[in-house]
């Protein structure tokens, strides 16, 4: 069997050089497990590969869209539940300023968890990668109060440390990551019957607030869409089969990029240009313009109903 240390350097050589990885290891989770002074200690830590489609939908898409794939889909394992999140940036918004801009290569931080956490909660620190069109994910699970003492106190969680937490805490160091929004929605979650590797699922009431960024005082936010829209996100490690994607079509379905922690940022801005072209001075009219130029060169007809 190969040893913990030998499979996780193995993968990051893949995801730091930017190569290729053998679709025969992933998606891959797996559980470190090591003895400290005699006593074992478990590790949940997963490395996931996967392509990404991201689609908005209305109510009455995603209604007809379950209704025309009847029983050729099934629950997920776990759904209808929320997910929290809490986005880490720096102070001039640097990782979603560059995400939005469409890079080759991109990356975010974020802490995840499913429903509100209490105190012992177990949450994910997670660091998603996006390499020509590839999402890779590396996560590692602690209590919700081991995480943040982490986070917020700098005090490293040596009992959970392993490769992908050595990864996250050098790009906190590195980009000098802080809260900067908090996130959260509910999702609907499926999988093909006959193939559970693909999976989608149906997001709804998204929801963001930037004052109280700490996921356990619950999951209140302002809505970011007035609309009930949906975001359908399908899962896939390859393509899709012929009959999913003529269904799609049919309901007039078709791939958007949408992220949710761009949205919201672009929303707030919007909401930035409108104070500012309130005031007055010529300062603010230059700040609102240069502002205007990159929201109209990142923002589609969507964001702008915002």
């Amino acid at each position: 069997m190969i040893s913990d240390k030998i499979l996780e350097a193995f993968l990051f050589t893949f995801i730091t050089q930017n190569e290729p990885i053998p679709n025969t290891i992933f998606p891959y989770t797996f559980i470190i497990e090591r003895k400290t002074e005699g006593k074992e200690e478990i590790i949940m830590a997963g490395i996931f590969k996967r392509v990404e489609k991201k689609y908005l939908l209305t109510e009455e898409q995603s209604r007809q869209f379950i209704e025309m794939l009847g029983d050729r889909i099934v629950d997920d394992r776990y759904t209808d539940y929320t997910i929290c999140n809490i986005y880490f940036d720096t102070d001039n918004n640097d990782l979603i300023r560059r995400s939005l801009e469409k890079p080759l290569y991109k990356e975010k931080f974020r802490v995840r968890c499913y429903g509100v956490p209490g105190e012992d909660t177990m949450i994910f620190l997670e660091l998603k990668k996006k390499w020509q069109g590839v999402v890779y994910k590396r996560r590692v699970e602690m209590p919700a109060h081991v995480a943040f003492d982490y986070l917020l106190k700098g005090i490293y969680p040596s009992e959970y440390d392993c490769q992908i937490l050595k990864e996250i805490d050098y790009t906190l160091k590195h980009y000098e990551l802080k809260p900067a929004v908090f996130l959260a929605y509910d999702r609907m979650a499926y999988a093909v019957k006959d193939m559970p590797e693909i999976r989608f699922t149906l997001d709804s009431n998204i929801r963001s607030r930037k004052k109280d960024l700490d996921m356990r005082h619950g999951d209140e936010g302002r809505s970011l869409y007035e609309e009930d829209m949906k975001l359908l996100e399908i899962k896939a490690p390859d393509a899709l089969p012929i009959w999913f994607v003529d269904i799609m079509a049919k309901l007039g379905i078709f791939s958007t990029s949408f992220s949710k922690y761009g949205r919201v940022y672009q929303s707030r801005l919007k909401d930035e240009l409108d104070a500012a072209a309130a005031a007055d001075g010529e300062y603010a009219k230059r700040y609102t313009m240069q502002q205007l130029e990159y929201l109209m060169s990142h923002t589609d007809r969507a964001v702008a109903a915002v």
